[in-house]
């Protein structure tokens, strides 16, 4: 991750399910789904103002962070998170057992 973005916050926004990182005022974004400690990650979504600049890779990283310290599972659904954790397989760690997706890519 970019050190710019070390310091930035990441927000859980319970009430439109998604994580957020704020960047020179645009908001990129990772939905979720969560049930106990399970969260499905399903969609990344990051504005063309902050394309290039390695916005999504540190929210994903922090998105990552947060949900290890939390003691969460994931369930991989984005395609970016996935492709993510497939690069990074020590992530491979806080995905659920029964997932099983990586053994078919």
């Amino acid at each position: 991750m970019k050190e710019e973005y070390h310091e930035l916050p990441l927000y859980k926004n319970n009430e439109k399910q998604r994580f957020e990182l704020e960047v020179d005022g645009f908001i990129s974004f990772i939905d979720f789904q969560e049930d106990d400690q399970i969260i499905k990650l399903i969609h990344t979504e990051s504005p063309e103002e902050l394309s290039g600049r390695g916005v999504a890779k540190a929210l994903v990283e922090k998105t990552l962070n947060y949900l290890e310290e939390n003691a969460y599972q994931l369930v991989p659904l984005c395609p970016y998170v996935f492709a993510y954790i497939k690069r990074h397989t020590e992530w491979k760690r806080i995905v659920t057992a029964d997932f099983t997706g990586f053994e078919n890519s």
